[in-house]
């Protein structure tokens, strides 16, 4: 029977049908979730934290004791009854700084001691210095180790906020002006009209060699697709050695005898080289990024672990899905890891502005809790609570899963029958040691 030539293959109904399914649905589901779930940050954002902090002592005014902090308060709390998209945390000083200091909030807005002070001295008599009175300040504080986006987002609520309760005051202001018999000039009015200067601060800085709160971000990513290409890597080589696949080197190929071995054996056998792996990949990508490029990074140690242990995990969890699903399970490792994991992963567009699926997905996708853990390694000290406790907790439930998962599936394959290459003399029901090589295949010239 002639063999079919490349062009008679090209006009096979089967190739392009099959080819062309793929691709459309690979590029529609990619540009599906990345788009989709980044396509409209603010019309998404809901509950993003927010705290709100006031210190003002109050101040006599008229004979009566006054706090103006708490009118901002009141008047926020009450305009966000109507807007969902702010969560504000009414808190202390030490509580915000807390919770800056381990990323539960994006940014603060705060009110300072003497806020009603100033805002009384503004009309009152100065006859010494007139004019000279001290503005009344509020604070506006940004944590970009949180998402450089959420925090920008927190940033303008913030001051929106301030600008509001400004021109609140401003209002009170000069209708108290205008009751005096001497008419004000209108410099005075329009300081009046706006009287409170609203500084803008960062609540919890990060290193200049941090991209600006987006390394740990990147971090991850390059730990996730080190894991994703190592297992295609390992794949690929633990398949080459057992002679399932054959080796080119330039015109020549190779073929190693086939080693009949079980599903099981050989998804141990690439699980165990990518734990060997794990170690040098690791270990490179924190020596290229804090050695080589001088990224901003403490606890070294520690860093190290966790860069071999997602790499491993990463790594272990793709060769479950390949173990299971053959070829496309590398599609499926690229949904999973990549595809589905980037937009929801809360490292660009704070968690909190995307689509309900993104964010039911960012709950168990891995790439946010890795990032979560960088976070708290790069800008927050270490810290358990800052989002490093989940992010081990999440790779000790991911791989445990993937072990389970990737074990009874090759294992049920396996008591089926289903072998990779049918045993010899299976087909006449001898019985053969499933380890038995056949002879190996001469080295050649690679043919079309």
């Amino acid at each position: 029977m002639p063999q079919p030539t490349p062009p008679s293959v090209l006009r096979r109904p089967q190739l392009w049908i099959g080819t062309g399914l793929i691709a459309a649905v690979v590029s529609m589901l990619f540009a599906l979730l990345y788009v989709g779930g980044n396509v409209n940050p603010r019309g998404n954002l809901r509950d993003l934290p927010v705290a709100l902090v006031n210190t003002d002592s109050g101040a006599d005014v008229n004979g009566r004791r006054v706090n103006l902090g708490e009118q901002i308060v009141s008047g926020i709390q009450k305009a966000a009854k109507g807007d969902k998209s702010i969560d504000w945390q009414v808190v202390s000083r030490e509580e915000a700084d807390r919770r800056l200091g381990r990323g539960k909030v994006f940014g603060a807005l705060v009110i300072p001691i003497d806020y009603s002070a100033t805002v009384a001295g503004l009309t009152a008599p100065q006859p010494a210095s007139p004019g000279k009175a001290a503005p009344p300040t509020l604070t506006v504080l940004t944590n970009q180790a949180a998402g450089s986006i959420g925090s920008s987002m927190s940033s303008q609520a913030a001051q929106k906020a301030a600008h509001a309760a400004s021109a609140q005051l401003g209002q009170e202001l000069l209708k108290q002006a205008g009751a005096q018999k001497t008419p004000l000039p209108t410099a005075a009015q329009l300081k009046l009209a706006d009287p409170v200067t609203v500084n803008v601060a960062d609540g919890h800085p990060v290193g200049s060699r941090s991209a600006m709160g987006l390394s740990a971000f990147y971090y991850a990513l390059v730990l996730v697709v080190c894991g994703m290409l190592g297992a295609n890597v390992v794949n690929s080589q633990v398949d080459t050695a057992l002679g399932y696949l054959h080796t080119d080197f330039g015109p020549f190929r190779k073929r190693e005898p086939v080693q009949h071995t079980s599903r099981v054996r050989t998804l141990a056998i690439g699980m165990a080289l990518m734990l060997g792996l794990s170690l040098v990949m690791g270990t490179l990508v924190e020596v290229a990024t804090v050695g080589i490029l001088d990224m901003d990074a403490s606890h070294l140690g520690l860093l190290w672990l966790y860069s071999v242990a997602t790499i491993a995990v990463v790594g272990i969890g793709s060769l479950a899905l390949f173990a299971a699903f053959g070829t496309p399970g590398m599609l499926l490792a690229t949904i999973v890891f990549v595809a589905m994991a980037v937009p929801s992963s809360g490292a660009t567009v704070p968690v909190q502005a995307l689509p309900g699926f993104f964010r039911a997905l960012a709950e168990f996708e891995p790439l946010r809790q890795i990032t979560e853990g960088l976070r708290s390694l790069l800008y927050y000290g270490a810290q358990a609570d800052a989002g490093l406790a989940r992010a081990w907790a999440s790779m000790g439930v991911a791989l445990v899963a993937a072990l389970v998962f990737g074990f009874a599936v090759t294992r049920l394959y396996d008591r089926r029958g289903l072998h990779r290459i049918p045993l010899p003399g299976a087909e006449t029901g001898a019985a053969l040691p499933a380890e038995a090589p056949e002879p190996p295949e001469t080295t050649a010239p690679a043919t079309a």
